[in-house]
């Protein structure tokens, strides 16, 4: 088959301007299956890759919600992120990562894509889009990682929890508000906003009785809770 050649203007070439038939449909290529390239179902609570495991692929949610934890040397959990559909996660491997610093657990049952690393760093290579793409949620990630140490330094527990909630209902993420988050425990609250358990709880009740949450089965987030994120 012959390779297609991006047409080149001044040097470069944006992907708005270039024919249909040329262009290279990122979410199509992730959603389909091809060499080094294999989807499963992971039902809430089953183990992605654990903390340890070889590094050799990079994953992207098609559908559901995965968290990102690692385990210290005296057995302290800390939650490094939640992440959503449209997000990768296993790409310190592309970095020479050998092993993961971190264990990925499914929290709601989700579609994920296991990418090998060979077939990911060759069309990160071969197709720019493909790399336009990848690249911003990179960006993305980074940002998300700087608020998350900027919230831990100068934010009380409670506003910490406030935005990891709002952070779980998808606030601000393509413009909507899911309200329904996947059923998660105080103790994984807890190991995420840095507090105790018994610190979640009564937070989470003032939240409800300020009308800020709902629970019945579900956990459901209002937008009203972004008061407490930004209130002086």
């Amino acid at each position: 088959m012959e390779k297609r050649r991006m047409p080149k203007a001044n040097g470069s070439a944006k992907a708005s301007k270039l024919p249909e038939a040329l262009k290279f449909d990122a979410k199509a290529f992730l959603a389909s299956i091809g060499p080094g390239r294999s989807t499963q179902k992971y039902l809430r609570k089953k183990v992605v890759f654990q903390q340890g495991d070889p590094a050799d692929a990079v994953f992207y949610i098609e559908r559901g919600k995965i968290e990102l934890s690692v385990v210290s040397e005296h057995g302290k959990q800390g939650v490094i992120a939640n992440l959503g559909a449209g997000d990768f996660f296993g790409e310190g491997c592309l970095a020479g990562q050998p092993l993961h610093m971190g264990s990925a657990v499914a929290l709601a049952e989700s579609i994920i894509i296991r990418i090998e690393k060979a077939p990911m760093i060759r069309v990160l290579h071969d197709e720019p889009i493909f790399s336009e793409f990848f690249m911003a949620f990179l960006l993305s990630r980074n940002v998300q990682f700087e608020e998350d140490l900027v919230d831990q330094l100068f934010n009380s527990s409670e506003r910490r929890l406030a935005r990891v909630l709002l952070l779980l209902a998808n606030f601000g993420k393509e413009g909507k508000l899911e309200t329904v988050i996947p059923r998660i425990s105080q103790d994984a609250l807890a190991a995420r906003v840095g507090t105790t358990r018994s610190r979640i709880n009564a937070f989470m009740n003032k939240f409800r009785k300020l009308g800020f949450i709902e629970y019945n089965g579900h956990l459901k987030v209002h937008s009203g809770l972004l008061s407490v994120v930004v209130h002086d």
